[in-house]
Order: structure tokens, then C-alpha cells, then sequence
């Protein structure tokens, strides 16, 4: 069986730590745990390893977040992944930092990555991880927000929370989405 897991988030230096590049915090901590080393092809970074007998495909669009699911689409035509056993990680204002769930689709709730996914892969109904990052800014000021570091508190829980979302991976690939739910989201 084929999963594609997708970390989103900007490419470039100025985006390395921010809110809005936790998918791509989180996958490359899986990456890291899986031994497998990342490779620049069409439109993401892109990395694979074998887990309980399953290929694990995981992608970091380089597309920018707006244009994710042309990086998306690209590979999930290209590995033949069916979109339930896509999961894409992803940073999330509507929920509180520290809050990490997973669910089997949803709307894109304004994130412009989930948008391009929806328009280019056919709709809501794709797995997604939420990192919760809070919506801790003043108002319009989400952009800065979202753009900024994590402050030094939230960088102390930061390890356990990334480590939590690669169990949360592991998870869906090794027992499905529905367990996954069940034992590891948080609130």
C-alpha cells in the first residue's frame, strides 16, 4: 500500500522556523526517524521509506503554500496514492497551540495551501494532521502571525508536540485514520 504525506509550508530561508512551515517541521522529524534523506524533483522535496511493509512518500511542496496542491496533485497521479491514504500536515489557526488532531477531511478554513489542495485534487475529502498554532495576534495582523517564529514558550513544547504529530503519521499509516483519531488526537 501507498501513503503520501505532505508537509506544507514556504520555501527560503526567512520561512525556515515559522508557524506557518510546521508541516515542514513535522515531516522532516519523520524523515529524520525514518533514516531517509530529502531530494529536490518536480515541484517538492521529496523522500520515501518502507514502514511495516507499506511505502511511505513524503513530499515539501516547493511551489510556495498558495500552489501546494499542483506539488500534491503532480505526485499523487505520479505514485498512484489514492486521496484517503494522503495526509497532509498542516498549521492551524482555528485550533490552540499544542492542540494536534487529525481528520479524515474538512474545508480549508481560509489556509491557502488546504485551498489549492481542494481546487486541484478534486475537493475536501483528503486527510489532514492540524497542528494548532493559536490565533494569539491582534487584529489583521494574521499574516505577521502566521509569518512569525513561535515564541519562546511554544518553542519549549515544540520537540514534544513535532514528536507526537510523527507518532500521529505512523499511526495512520500503520492502523488507519479512525484509530488514529481515537488515541492520539489532542485537545
Amino acid at each position: 500500500m501507498n501513503y503520501l504525506i505532505v508537509g506544507l509550508g514556504n520555501i527560503g530561508k526567512e520561512y525556515e522556523d515559522t508557524r506557518h512551515n510546521i508541516g515542514f517541521m513535522v515531516v522532516d522529524e519523520a524523515a529524520k526517524q525514518a533514516g531517509s534523506t530529502w531530494s529536490l524533483l518536480k515541484l517538492a522535496y521529496y523522500t520515501e521509506f518502507k514502514q511495516r511493509g507499506r511505502n511511505v512518500f513524503m513530499i515539501k511542496p516547493t511551489t510556495f503554500m498558495n500552489l501546494s496542491g499542483k506539488a500534491v496533485n503532480y505526485w499523487m497521479q505520479e505514485l498512484k496514492v489514492p486521496i484517503e491514504n494522503v495526509l497532509v500536515v498542516v498549521d492551524d489557526l482555528a485550533i490552540p497551540f499544542g492542540s494536534l488532531r487529525v481528520k479524515p477531511k474538512g474545508s480549508a478554513a481560509g489556509h491557502n495551501g488546504l485551498r489549492s489542495i481542494e481546487a486541484t485534487c478534486g475537493g475536501q475529502n483528503y486527510p489532514r494532521l492540524r497542528f494548532g498554532i493559536g490565533d494569539n495576534y491582534p487584529k489583521g495582523r494574521q499574516v505577521d502571525y502566521v509569518l512569525g517564529p513561535f515564541d519562546k514558550d511554544e518553542q519549549k513544547d515544540l520537540p514534544a508536540l513535532i514528536e507526537h504529530a510523527v507518532k500521529m503519521i505512523q499511526s495512520f499509516v500503520n492502523i488507519g485514520i479512525g484509530l488514529t483519531m481515537t488515541n492520539l488526537n489532542t485537545k
